[in-house]
């Protein structure tokens, strides 16, 4: 079985490519071999599933799942096939070919990126690369055929790196993304959503300007209202990635740290005066 997508030729433009929920990667992780661990993770911006060849694209993904610019995310993006064959021609390249067949090869982009830009969409899109690999002449020919076909469109491009790409951000994210959906709390399922709110607010008062760790406020918290064990973390790590409360998360997220400084964000004010 193909693990690539075929889109129709009715869609083989740029524009006409799917958005969000119903965009496909063009590649598929099944039978693929990649430097790093190939993984599949659901995307929140975009309520699909998405595929990833190696940790440094899932950790760059991480951080655009995070950001609050990027508003959709498109991986394994491909390249009209027939452009490229005329844009090698014309830097006088060799065009990707399948190394059995001799036949050439769609080339794609690993992230095609929606942000807001002053309201408007704008779409911008970015390699993975390590910097190891750019010493490679063949990798800086496909990346010429690759950034002249996005010219042409007048859509940015460019290389990221290991060097650009936080790797403790990057999981500090994919931590706390895991206690995202408030449903899944197990807390949620046998109280009324007044009272999770309320709860919400007593937490963070407790969190902020206190010399406890977290884990101690956690464990007071939850002997204090008659909480399942473990409940604390998890509404900690919820508050952080739903954007209530803000940490640094460039530096590891370590629960018995006295002092873990923790801020409030515009969107705690949603939960009332009383979170000060």
């Amino acid at each position: 079985m193909s693990n690539r997508v075929r889109y129709p030729n009715k869609v083989d433009t740029y524009h006409e490519i799917p958005r969000r929920e119903k965009y496909k990667p063009f590649i598929a992780i099944r039978n693929v071999p990649s430097l790093g661990r190939s993984s599949r993770i659901l995307g929140i911006k975009t309520n699909r599933q998405h595929e990833f060849l190696s940790d440094l694209e899932r950790n760059y993904y991480h951080i655009l799942e995070f950001s609050d610019h990027v508003i959709d995310i498109r991986e394994q993006f491909p390249l009209q096939l027939e452009r490229t064959l005329l844009i090698a021609d014309e830097l006088g390249v060799k065009h990707p070919i399948h190394p059995k067949t001799k036949d050439p090869v769609h080339i794609t982009s690993d992230f095609n990126i929606t942000i807001k830009e002053d309201k408007k969409a704008k779409d911008l899109v970015r390699t993975i690369k390590r910097k190891d690999d750019l010493l490679d002449k063949r990798t800086i020919e496909k990346f010429e055929i690759e950034k002249r076909y996005w010219d042409v469109l007048n859509i940015d491009w460019g290389i990221v790196t290991e060097k650009e790409i936080d790797k403790t951000l990057a999981l500090n994210i994919a931590d706390v993304m895991h206690y995202y959906s408030f449903d899944s709390l197990e807390f949620y399922q046998i109280i009324g959503e007044e009272e999770v709110k309320s709860l919400i607010v007593t937490f963070i008062q407790r969190l902020i300007d206190t010399d406890k760790t977290v884990r101690e406020v956690s464990t007071v918290f939850e002997r204090d209202f008659q909480l399942g064990k473990g409940v604390g973390i998890t509404l900690f790590k919820h508050l952080i990635a739903r954007k209530y409360i803000k940490v640094d998360l460039f530096e590891p997220l370590n629960l018995d740290r006295p002092h873990l400084r923790v801020d409030l964000t515009n969107k705690s004010k949603v939960l009332g005066e009383d979170v000060s």
